[in-house]
């Protein structure tokens, strides 16, 4: 097999020609180690500072006994300061007070059932899925259980708090629909390639393919 300049194993994937690694640019699958985390190959995260616990600040609110996961497809641009808080983040609203007194009241007797049993509050949102190819811009906020498409882009500093439906453009806050990327009868072309699907070597040998928008070009390639 020919060998690819793309190497979904790098954990710092940028390097200018003279070798210099771009530190504040990670592989997110190479750096996070997480029980209740999934990222797919060559999903990235360039911040403007290198990290200790790129987990912690990704998802701050996401511990190894929650019970939701943050799935991550491949391909996935996210920027400097985007966090995704996930439903472990949630506080019982049902009752006069939404204090989380119980999580001031552990002891060295508190049993991981205890403690998954805080986590268990009315409403919770469930899981957080993020697509293939989503570019998430700089500072957004994602919001528990939301589930965004493949293709999507999210405007700098929007706050997601809905799901966002394939290669769709959204900002603001709450994130509103600006536009579709393509048309319906391109996107659906699009979902069913599932072009970062495919082995490395044939995305390399049609990147013209896949940075341009000729749908027609692109889908003769699916074989």
């Amino acid at each position: 097999m020919k060998k690819t300049l793309l190497d979904p194993q790098k954990k710092y994937p940028m390097v200018m020609p003279d070798g210099t690694e771009i530190k504040t640019v990670v592989h997110l699958n190479q750096v996070i180690d997480h029980p209740q985390i999934e990222i797919g190959d060559f999903s990235y995260f360039g911040h403007f500072e290198v990290l200790e616990d790129y987990a912690s600040f990704l998802a701050p609110y996401l511990f190894p006994l929650s019970p939701e996961k943050l799935v991550i497809g491949k391909f996935c641009q996210i920027a400097h300061g985007v966090r995704i808080i996930t439903s472990s983040a949630n506080h019982n609203m049902n009752g006069f007070s939404t204090f989380p007194f119980n999580n001031f009241m552990m002891t060295p007797e508190t049993s991981a059932k205890e403690i998954e049993a805080m986590f268990q509050v009315p409403g919770r949102k469930g899981n957080t899925h993020i697509g293939n190819d989503v570019w998430i811009g700089m500072e957004a906020i994602i919001m528990p259980g939301v589930t965004i498409g493949d293709g999507a882009i999210i405007g700098a500093r929007s706050v997601v708090v809905k799901d966002v439906e394939p290669y769709t453009i959204v900002g603001g806050n709450p994130a509103k629909a600006i536009k579709k990327r393509f048309s319906e009868e391109t996107i659906e072309k699009l979902l069913e390639l599932k072009w970062w699907n495919w082995d490395v070597e044939k995305i390399e040998q049609n990147l013209e393919a896949i940075l341009n928008s000729d749908i027609k070009k692109l889908y003769n390639i699916r074989l």
